[in-house]
């Protein structure tokens, strides 16, 4: 089963659906990146590359947010850029993560992953508001 696959295209467009959601309040950006299996020991290293090769610490106000998901390995991570880290409580990707796996250890990956995009999108709205020339800077759409 390849990574993306873990997902119909209808649950593919509820998590777009919430992305587009949750960055029509804000200027923030957020991606969501599957593949099957972790390349790295740490899943954060992994993340922070997948972060940059995205490019999504090339946005106007550091704001971007990665969820991201090895499936095979079970393994995941959020993080946010250095500009909504910046603002956000300590512990908060934490909570958020905390919140995913409660409905990843029940087997609902989407759930989980559009509760944590709600709840990134209300501090991105909180901290960064949608500006009236705010453009989307990167892709909605999941990668792989």
């Amino acid at each position: 089963m390849s990574a993306i696959n873990l997902f119909t295209e209808e649950e593919q467009q509820q998590i777009i659906q919430a992305i587009r959601s949750a960055e029509m309040e804000t200027s923030g950006e957020i991606r969501v990146h599957i593949e099957l299996l972790c390349p790295e020991p740490n899943v954060i290293d992994r993340a922070v590359q997948v972060f940059r090769q995205l490019g999504m610490e090339q946005t106007a106000q550091r704001n971007g947010v990665l969820f991201y998901l090895a499936t095979d390995d079970r393994k995941f991570a959020v993080l946010g850029d250095e500009g909504i880290n910046k603002v956000v409580p300590t512990d908060f990707w934490e909570t958020t993560k905390n919140v995913m796996r409660d409905h990843f250890r029940q087997n609902q990956f989407t759930d989980g992953f559009c509760r944590g995009i709600e709840r990134a999108g209300q501090q991105l709205r909180q901290y960064f508001p949608r500006l009236e020339n705010d453009s989307n800077e990167l892709s909605d759409e999941i990668s792989h």
